[in-house]
């Protein structure tokens, strides 16, 4: 392979890495910082020990997201510097304020949080979990807006005496309609994601400790984390569905040639319906042997606009726009295709959409069996939440890719309203002084890198979920005298 399909291929694995991470951290994070707080306001010891339980499953993913996602910087500089060097005066400034003010925030009060158990009153301790909370969604925004520009540049324009984008307006990066619409799911499924980790461990830890002893006082306290996740999960799934059809709906009206990818739409029809499945050669640039069967009449059509009939352009059509308005050929001289690959954006979307049914399937069980203050649960439903714990992060990161390589052979989309300048092709985002010898083998020592610390990821998680809700005191403040004789301490 090229060194440029390699870069792309080490950018792609390393971030949907980090993504992985990413919306449990911001979910629970969230979720834990309520726990605590019913404590706080209840003082009911199963919620301080929820708390304990599901904080520390919290500190070691984010740990590890801190972790990878260290080296998405340096690729900007290192294999992409040809994309830094043109969008760096706009992309800089989201990532810069990122790390300045919600990194800093998040890492500040997580360690007062950590380490103030014991130290700190309680509300002023309960204060510390908010802001590390508030940190990981600001953290979240700062990037989203990052990324929402490179799908619909703004606040921009093309300086040709430098060949470079220019930032005129910080304000409408941040406030980009991309980002606005973007934020919002993101964050929904984040708590997806978080609260099918809730409920399903607590479900595995309902049927086994039923099973032990069906008269243990730890049944309600798990009961009540089913219960609890159950809620988030229903609460955010409806929020995914609503926020989803928001963008969908812009999304085809800044990227058309992304939506008709989605559903491997080489001509166009109108209306427009949506394939469950589909027949033929998905990986060529031809799209004109695929076949769709077991069709929604219409429902792409409402997806793209709202309207059960409207029309959706085709591929062939989209391909013959974009070639007369971008160009039809590189700088070599070779064609240049605007189809995103079909295979990818097809089935990508159909799993992000058909993997969060596992959520919802968890959920209305959760409800369902413990109903009328009922702490039963059969055994079946401890493989199910077993199995629906990964699908929430399948359905988000297939929901990742989906995003991003629709967006190909852009690596910044251009505008439809904007300026026609200011827009990328992934190949002339490539570092060009790096060699294919110099990427592969950065890419072998990240993938087994990153591979290892998957393994020390999934064997802390499993290893302090399997253990349970701990038993625990609850913390009294130190007086000067303690604090003088008592070594700071992990709390966890």
């Amino acid at each position: 392979m090229e060194a440029l399909e390699l870069a792309r291929w080490q950018f792609g694995i390393t971030t949907v890495y980090h993504f992985v991470l990413v919306p449990l951290t911001i979910g629970l994070s969230i979720l834990v910082a309520i726990m605590q707080t019913a404590w706080v306001r209840t003082g009911k010891e199963k919620w301080l020990r929820l708390t304990k339980f599901y904080g520390k499953l919290l500190l070691i993913n984010f740990a590890l997201g801190v972790a990878t996602g260290i080296v998405q910087e340096f690729q900007f500089g290192m294999n992409w510097s040809e994309y830094s060097r043109f969008v760096g005066d706009i992309f800089g400034a989201p990532l810069a304020m990122e790390a300045l003010l919600a990194f800093f925030l998040e890492s500040t009060f997580l360690g007062l949080w950590i380490f103030g158990w014991d130290r700190l009153p309680k509300k002023l301790h309960l204060l510390t979990v908010w802001l590390f909370s508030i940190g990981t969604v600001l953290s979240a925004y700062f990037i989203i807006a990052a990324n929402s520009w490179m799908q619909h540049p703004v606040g921009a324009e093309y300086n040709p005496e430098t060949g470079r984008a220019e930032m005129n307006d910080i304000l409408a990066v941040l406030t980009n309609n991309t980002t606005l619409v973007a934020f919002p799911h993101v964050i929904a499924t984040a708590f997806l994601v978080a609260g099918t980790f809730v409920g399903g461990i607590a479900v595995f830890w309902m049927v086994k400790t039923a099973r032990k002893d069906k008269d243990s006082a730890d049944l309600p306290m798990y009961r009540t984390a089913a219960r609890f996740g159950a809620l988030v999960m229903i609460i955010s799934g409806i929020a995914v569905i609503v926020t989803g059809d928001v963008q969908a709906k812009l999304m085809f009206e800044q990227q058309p040639i992304k939506m008709a990818a989605a559903e491997a739409l080489c001509e166009t029809e109108q209306p427009a319906q949506f394939s469950l499945l589909t027949i033929g050669n998905l990986a060529g640039d031809d799209c004109s042997s695929v076949s769709h069967i077991l069709t929604v009449p219409g429902l792409t059509s409402y997806l793209a606009t709202g309207d059960w009939n409207a029309e959706v352009t085709g591929l062939d059509e989209l391909q013959e726009t974009y070639a007369e308005r971008y160009g039809a050929t590189d700088t070599e001289g070779n064609e240049i295709s605007y189809q995103p690959n079909l295979a990818v954006t097809y089935w990508s979307f159909r799993l992000m959409i058909g993997l969060a049914a596992f959520s919802a399937a968890l959920a209305l069980g959760i409800l369902w069996f413990t109903r009328k203050k009922a702490s039963g649960m059969p055994g079946w439903m401890k493989t199910l939440a077993i199995v629906s714990l990964p699908m929430p992060y399948l359905a988000a990161s297939f929901g990742w890719i989906f995003t991003e390589m629709g967006r190909q052979p852009f690596v910044v989309a251009p505008n439809p309203t904007g300026s026609d300048q200011v827009f990328l092709l992934t190949q002339y985002g490539y570092s060009s002084s790096v060699s294919a010898g110099e990427v592969i083998t950065s890419l072998v020592i990240f993938t087994v890198v990153y591979a290892i610390l998957g393994v020390f990821w999934f064997r802390l998680i499993q290893r302090y979920a399997v253990e349970g809700a701990p038993q625990v005191e609850e913390p009294t403040v130190q007086s000067d005298d303690d604090d003088a004789a008592k070594p700071m301490s992990f709390a966890y």
